[in-house]
Parts: structure tokens; sequence; C-alpha cells
């Protein structure tokens, strides 16, 4: 008797080491995992309070290895000291921020209406184009993405050319509509896929129109969807640098391009390329933090579906 209860009392502290040391593996995956992925945004911040011996040297931990200072902030006008003075840079700060919140946020939205809507009709009704179905339209919209935006260069600066759309907010807004439209059409698609039918007849049973149906009991349920495809697409526009470099000089400029402007004939000012950087995420991660709240109180309210 006392042998088993030795043998068992063994087993259940066998299970108990087997699951800790579990645990322990999963969470130091992930720890480490998060530490890979957060330390390109920590060397941006830290760098842009560094001078140049400490780039140079590799210092990594302020107060440590390097006193923090304020010259990649000054750089750009942004620092305590120069905070009630003029600058000129940080009006061009200010200029190429506003040109990239207008366009980025521009298109997002309209790419997200735009793409709910034709996500919507190849969810819930049958077309045909030639050989085409509603997967084939489907894939031919993603299909979209494969091409490299280099093969799009020509092309649109000709087009914008004659149009007068260089250098303006609403050419890049248009551009990056068509860009994300694709992303945005799939994932809305799934979305509106993982919503019942039968909803939609119940109300138009009761009077709805297709339009009130919709922006009444289909939508609310896709909202979660809607938010992430916006969230996609604002980081994609926000970070796009090539069409932006290519179509715009003087007034529609955004922050990538100027970014990748911050060299001089000694080289890369690291310091203020970097206080730029951090300027330029900053907005990112608090739409993304405000808008996750959103997104989740959608996925549990959805959870009936």
């Amino acid at each position: 008797m006392a042998e088993q209860i030795f043998h068992d009392h063994s087993s259940d502290l066998s299970y108990k080491a087997k699951w800790y040391a579990g645990r322990v593996a999963v969470y130091g995956i992930l720890i480490f995992w998060t530490v890979v992925c957060l330390f390109p945004i920590y060397w941006t911040v830290t760098t842009s309070f560094k001078l140049a011996p400490n780039v140079m040297q590799g210092h990594m931990i302020p107060l440590v290895d390097f006193w923090p200072a304020w010259k990649g902030w000054d750089s750009l006008g942004l620092s305590p000291r120069l905070a009630g003075q003029e600058s000129t840079v940080r009006e061009e700060f200010l200029k190429r921020f506003t040109n990239s919140a207008i366009t980025s946020v521009s298109a997002s939205v309209l790419a997200v209406v735009l793409g709910s809507l034709a996500a919507y009709g190849l969810s819930r009704f049958r077309y045909k184009f030639g050989f085409m179905r509603n997967p084939d339209i489907s894939f031919f919209f993603l299909s979209q993405l494969i091409l490299p935006p280099v093969v799009l260069a020509l092309p649109f600066l000709v087009l914008y050319r004659s149009l007068d759309l260089l250098d303006t907010r609403i050419g890049l807004i248009l551009l990056y509509t068509l860009t994300v439209l694709p992303i945005v059409i799939w994932i809305m698609r799934d979305q509106f896929q993982s919503i019942p039918v039968e909803l939609e007849e119940a109300a138009l049973v009761d009077g709805l129109s297709i339009w009130q149906a919709f922006l009444t009991i289909v939508m609310p349920i896709a909202l979660p969807g809607m938010v992430a495809a916006f969230i996609l697409s604002l980081v994609l526009t926000w970070n796009e640098y090539f069409f932006a470099a290519l179509l715009t000089s003087t007034d529609a400029k955004t922050l990538p391009v100027m970014v990748a402007s911050q060299t001089g004939s000694q080289g890369i000012n690291w310091w203020a390329m970097a206080a730029l950087s951090t300027a330029a995420i900053v907005p990112l991660i608090i739409i993304g933090v405000v808008l996750e709240r959103f997104i989740i109180k959608g996925m549990a309210a959805g959870a009936v579906k």
C-alpha cells in the first residue's frame, strides 16, 4: 500500500515537473520572439537620443552605455529646447506628417468602403464575366499584388503627368486605394462569408431593403474585419515609399521620403533618421492600441455567429 502511494506521488510530481517545464519553454520562446520583434523599435527610439560616437560604437543601454541627448530631435526642431522657437525643419516635418496622415487615412477609408461593397457582392451574389466566376474574380483582385511596383512606375508616371496629378495628395490617395483594395476585398469576403445568410433573409422578410439589411444587420457584425482591414491598409499606405518618391517632389512628399533623405556629405545622420522614424511610428502604435479594443469587442460579440 505504501509503495503504491509513493508511486502515485512520484507520478504526480513527474507530471507537474513536465507541465512546468512545458510552460517555461513556451513562455521562454514567446519572450524571445517578443524581444526579437521589439528590438528594431527599441534600437530606433534609443538611437534618436544618441550622439555620433554612441551610434558608431554600438552603445545600446541608456544611462549605462551612453547618456541620452536630444541631438536627433534638435535636427527636427522637436526637442524641448526648441519647443518655443520657430523652426523651418519642424514646419517641414509637420507638412510631411500631414501629407502622410491625409493620404493614408483617406486611402484606407476609401479602400475599406469600396472593398467591403465589392466583397459583400462576391459573397452574396453570383457573377459571370465570360469564363470568370466569383472565385476567378476574387483571385483576379488578389493577383494584382503579384506585379512589382517598378513595373507600374512608368505607366503611372505618364498617366499622372497627363492628368496633372503629379505631386498631389489626391493622386497618392487614388493610387494607395488601388494598391490596398485587393487585400481589403479578400479580408472582407471571408468576413461576410462567415455571417449566416439567414440573418439578412429575416431582415428582408421584416420589410428591410438589401441596403438597409447590409447597413443595420451585416455591417455591425462585420465591423471587426473592417477595423482589421483599415489597420492593415493604414500601415501599408503610411509606410509606402516607392510611389511617394516617384510621384511627388515638394507639395505632397510624405514621411517615408523624408526619412530616406536624411543623408548628407558626411554620411547618414542616424540620430536624425531615428528621431524621424520614431515620430512616424508613434501614430501607428497609438491607433493600433486604440482600435484593438474594438477588434476584441467585435470578435467577442460575433461569437454567436
